[in-house]
């Protein structure tokens, strides 16, 4: 004999699931941990000054040099 299966439940479960992989495939590919993102800040500026720092004329382009 057949076991019973509550359909409402089965199709919960196969939903939570579902909602399950794709939260896990979002952490793998949007998930950054704090440290990451630190490291990625602390980078741009130190890169940021680097440029800011070889810069050979500090005056904006549209006003006129004297």
């Amino acid at each position: 004999m057949a076991e019973i299966v509550n359909l409402n439940r089965a199709r919960k479960a196969r939903a939570r699931a579902e909602a399950e992989a794709r939260a896990a495939a979002n952490r793998a590919a949007h998930g950054r941990t704090r440290a990451e993102k630190a490291k990625d800040a602390a980078a741009r500026e130190k890169r940021d000054a680097l440029l800011d720092g070889a810069l050979l004329d500090s005056a904006p382009p549209d006003e006129p040099k004297g």
